[in-house]
């Protein structure tokens, strides 16, 4: 792997939770001695933290010689080989052995490398700030692969309301982040767009002057750009990501017809492959992953005619089976004003929010079938489920929705966790609130990486 010698700074607008103010943190054309300063003086994190940090974490209950022990797969040996590669590029030997050139002196590049990857993600715009070596760890992604194979995931909230553009919220440390203002044109602006999260990337799409377009805002250089578009463009699809692929199957193309094709991104490549078509055709349609298969639920095949019936899609077979009557169409309103599917798994558990009972249900695998599980915190029949997010969040189900009160409107963050059996665990948890947000959830996507 060929790491990139220069990547371009974070300029983050950091919105802390209870702060008044909002802290721009400009990185970019940094001297060295600004930096130490910076990094002692704004980030609080000394070369002395760092080494308290490894203490700590190796005090930890993580045996990472366990962790050495399990990098014997392509996907592990790939990672030894980065390493090596970041040792080649400052000038190291292979051995792995202590140095004070480490990026935590007195531990090996090993060592140091896997306590980093365990630390919160949101201290890398600022250890990106330590210097060269650190800021091409950060920007190369590196951390980010060693963390999936570790197991090590964060979940990042991502959200564009009515009167912002779009934030992100750390749930750990209870943050907000405003994202860059994406470069597109006044059409995308205002068009409706959806949004997914694929490894480190956050890709919007919508319609410009010129037709369909992806903008993709990259966890790594903190800046938008173009996202390759799909084989054949389309919008109403459903979609869903493991990892760092996504799968879009369904929607509509530019002129309205109704398609059954699906395509795979592969966010490390940045490119598509086209996939089998699904056995009908269907727009307005909800995605998920699910005991390692994709699946595509609801929807409708015509203008007027709604599905019932699901697709799985099987990534080693390459094939669509259908499933009849698994997923209950709602006869309240007419289907083309009705929202897709809300629908999140939770410890591969998959879970429905009812646009007109206002119900949580949860399948039943065996069954076939749904069962009410809890009532909603907010209301999804007003709008026919348009302008709230159902989504999963760790091992919490995550509902947002918009509130209108004496104080102007605010976007409150619901949590709830199935398998808390706490005695007030039928409670939603408020996880945030945000004001000034408008009431209207226009867009949501969770991050995990």
């Amino acid at each position: 792997m060929v790491f990139r010698d220069v990547v371009k700074e974070p300029k983050i607008k950091a919105e802390g939770a209870g702060c008044g103010s909002v802290v721009t943190v400009g990185l970019q054309n940094c001297e060295e001695s600004e930096v130490s300063m910076y990094f002692e003086e704004e980030s609080r994190l000394s070369q002395q933290d760092l080494q308290s940090l490894a203490f700590f974490l190796l005090s930890r209950n993580v045996n990472l010689q366990d962790v050495g022990r399990g990098l014997l797969d392509l996907e592990q040996i790939q990672i030894k080989e980065m390493k090596d590669a970041i040792r080649v590029r400052n000038g190291e030997n292979h051995e792995t052995r202590a140095s004070d050139d480490s990026f935590l002196p007195g531990l090996d590049e090993d060592t140091a490398l896997d306590i980093l990857a365990w630390s919160c993600r949101s201290d890398y715009p600022n250890l990106a700030c330590v210097n060269r070596k650190f800021k091409t760890l950060i920007g190369s992604g590196y951390l980010y692969r060693l963390r999936r194979q570790l197991g090590v995931i964060e979940h990042w909230i991502y959200l564009a309301c009515i009167l912002m553009p779009w934030e992100a919220f750390d749930p750990v440390r209870q943050r907000w982040m405003r994202l860059p203002r994406m470069p597109c044109d006044d059409c995308f602006t205002c068009a409706d767009k959806e949004s997914l999260a694929v490894g480190t990337q956050l890709l919007v799409f919508g319609r410009e002057l010129s037709g369909f377009a992806i903008w993709m805002y990259s966890l790594l250089s903190h800046d938008w750009s173009r996202c390759p578009p799909m084989d054949l463009p389309r919008c109403l699809f459903g979609s869903s990501s493991l990892g760092e692929i996504a799968i879009v199957a369904g929607g509509s193309d530019k002129n309205g017809r109704i398609l059954r094709s699906a395509e795979l991104y592969n966010s490390e490549l940045g490119s598509w492959q086209s996939l089998p078509d699904m056995n009908s055709p269907r727009k307005l349609c909800s995605g998920f992953f699910m005991d390692g298969k994709f699946y595509v639920i609801g929807g409708m095949c015509s203008q007027t005619e709604c599905l019932s019936c699901g697709e799985e899609y099987n990534l080693e077979t390459r094939v669509w089976r259908r499933i009849p009557n698994m997923y209950n169409v709602s006869s309240v309103g007419h289907p083309a004003m009705r929202s897709p599917p809300l629908v999140a798994i939770v410890n591969n558990q998959l879970y429905s929010a009812d646009q007109a009972t206002n119900e949580v249900k949860k399948y039943d695998k065996i069954n076939n079938s749904w069962r009410v599980v809890k009532r909603l915190p907010v209301r999804a029949d007003s709008s026919h489920g348009w302008g709230l997010a159902f989504k999963a969040c760790g091992d919490h189900l995550l509902v947002i929705g918009g509130h209108r009160g004496p104080e102007g409107e605010v976007v409150v963050l619901h949590s709830w966790n199935p398998q808390d059996t706490a005695m007030d665990a039928h409670e939603w948890n408020v996880l945030a609130i945000k004001e000034r947000a408008g009431s209207f959830v226009y867009n949501c996507a969770v991050m995990g990486c």
